[in-house]
């Protein structure tokens, strides 16, 4: 069998100021939609918009463990 290698490391090869860039936009653009949503989530599911932020906060911090799973 050969060594495994995570896809994130042979990626990390290939990476540079520019990519760095664009990705530091990208997440710039999508806090920026995030925070209101997330307020907004809050005061619709019936609690403060604190509780609204906080899940988003927590989310944020859990969903990288499953972005790119195939659960088959």
């Amino acid at each position: 069998m050969k060594d495994f290698i995570p896809e994130f490391f042979i990626s990390l090869k290939k990476y540079n100021f520019k990519m760095f860039l664009n990705d530091m936009a990208a997440g710039i653009i999508v806090a920026i939609v995030a925070l209101p949503l997330s307020i907004a989530l809050g005061i619709a599911s019936g609690v403060t918009p604190e509780a609204g932020l906080i899940t988003a906060v927590i989310g944020c911090f859990i969903e990288p463990f499953w972005a790119g799973q195939n659960f088959k």
